[in-house]
């Protein structure tokens, strides 16, 4: 299946047979914030019933097969830091600031407008 034809959480783990179930449930989860809205790693963690799990939320989406489709963009720091190399941090402050999500000093503002 391509990206482009990937519209529901079923899709979405069509398309992830080789992923462990851990993956493909971060994945789904991410796969559902919308548009304009951030997550954190840690509420991924919550969302998929692993709350003390962020860091492997983060490591399974450093590894997202998806993205765009995956809006693995949309995950940041419990800080509203963006993780992981600075180039590619700089790129996803980019994506979620078109997003029209407040950025204040490279960092997300998280408020309750703007968390899923």
């Amino acid at each position: 299946m391509r990206k482009e034809e990937i519209k529901t959480e079923e899709d979405v783990v069509r398309s992830l047979s080789d992923k462990t179930e851990f993956e493909k449930k971060v994945l789904v989860a991410t796969f559902k914030i919308p548009r304009g809205k951030i997550s954190t790693y840690k509420r991924i963690a919550e969302k998929i019933g692993k709350p003390r799990a962020y860091r492997a939320v983060a490591n399974a989406l450093h590894k997202n097969p998806l993205h765009p489709v995956v809006p693995c963009h949309r995950v940041v720091r419990s800080d509203g830091r963006f993780g992981g190399e600075r180039k590619a941090a700089e790129s996803r402050r980019k994506l979620v600031e078109e997003e029209g999500v407040p950025i204040e000093n490279g960092t997300v503002r998280i408020s309750n407008k703007v968390l899923y």
